[in-house]
């Protein structure tokens, strides 16, 4: 598997014991941290107390800096954080990238093997039974319009590519079920060419962070961008998704099990006692298997485990 290395511009990359301090509080309410608040993730250092006053409107040239090292701080937390998904070739993250829609990434990746034992290539997809392919996919939810998908994504990667995963932004988007975000995945995880991945979490956490106050997908990519070197976007998307599915939550936010707490303006919109927002971490930060079945050693090295296959539990 591909993964691009984590780059920063604006430093040095924080080691896994390194605490947040922060002498100044970012745009937004009061937020008082408390002493333990990433002691309880792994990894982080304990956060020393911030009391703030509140604080007028953020600087850009202030926003900038606060982005990149809460960047810096989660690289920091996530080093071995990686995309969630089982691939072993540019068409296979291709496919389950479109699969992973109104799903979660375990699923997909519970369901990809069967997938692609029986169709390996884009050729055999495109050539396959639609029905048997929907009863594979079932469990992803949606499986007629998601069979539609890729199997016309591989019917044009055979006929327009020569069965070939294109390395082009433009052309990716043309390919049935593939919009930027999906294009970015795979370019920026198996061609190495950086993209901003904006799903779901990291929509909520970068409006929670106030370095946005956009809401359409396309918008929020452009203002992002701005806040980062070229050479980060990959790396910073990894950092940004994998922190909303462990610590912030979107219903729940472990507010007080955060290692970038000083530096958020959110603080406290969830828990924020450190024990009970320990019990909300979830994978490795919590104790639980991750989402691939197939993770790559650095994440076992740091303690995580490993998905169930389908039906295993």
């Amino acid at each position: 598997m591909k993964k691009t290395t984590s780059k920063n511009t604006d430093g040095e990359k924080t080691s896994g014991g390194e605490s947040v301090t922060a002498k100044r509080a970012v745009a937004g309410k009061p937020a008082a941290v408390p002493e333990k608040a990433a002691a309880a993730v792994k990894g982080a250092g304990a956060v020393k107390g911030v009391a703030a006053e509140p604080a007028k409107a953020e600087s850009r040239t202030a926003l900038v800096r606060r982005a990149r090292r809460i960047d810096r701080e989660l690289a920091g937390v996530y080093p071995y954080a990686h995309p969630e998904l089982d691939f072993d070739n540019p068409f296979q993250l291709l496919v389950a990238t479109v699969l992973s829609a109104q799903t979660t990434d375990l699923r997909v990746n519970q369901t990809t093997p069967a997938l692609f034992a029986a169709y390996p290539t884009p050729e055999d997809l495109a050539a396959a039974d639609p029905e048997a392919v929907e009863e594979i996919l079932r469990p992803t939810g949606f499986f007629r319009a998601k069979t539609k998908s890729v199997m016309g994504l591989s019917k044009a990667l055979a006929e327009e590519y020569g069965g070939e995963v294109p390395g082009r932004l433009e052309d990716l988007v043309k390919l049935p079920g593939v919009g930027r975000k999906t294009a970015f995945v795979v370019l920026g995880n198996a061609f190495g060419r950086p993209g901003i991945t904006v799903d779901t979490h990291f929509q909520r956490l970068v409006r929670r962070w106030k370095w946005t106050e956009q809401t359409d997908p396309d918008k929020i990519e452009a203002e992002i961008a701005g806040l980062f070197p070229k050479s980060d976007w990959t790396d910073l998307s990894h950092h940004v998704v994998w922190h909303g599915r462990r610590i912030c939550h979107a219903r729940k936010p472990a507010c007080g099990a955060c290692p970038i707490a000083p530096l958020c303006p959110a603080f406290g919109e969830g828990e924020t006692d450190p024990e009970k927002a320990r019990k909300l971490l979830k994978y490795e930060k919590g104790g639980f298997p991750g989402q691939r079945l197939k993770p790559p050693q650095s994440y076992l090295d740091a303690g995580g485990k490993p998905a169930p296959p389908l039906g295993a539990g």
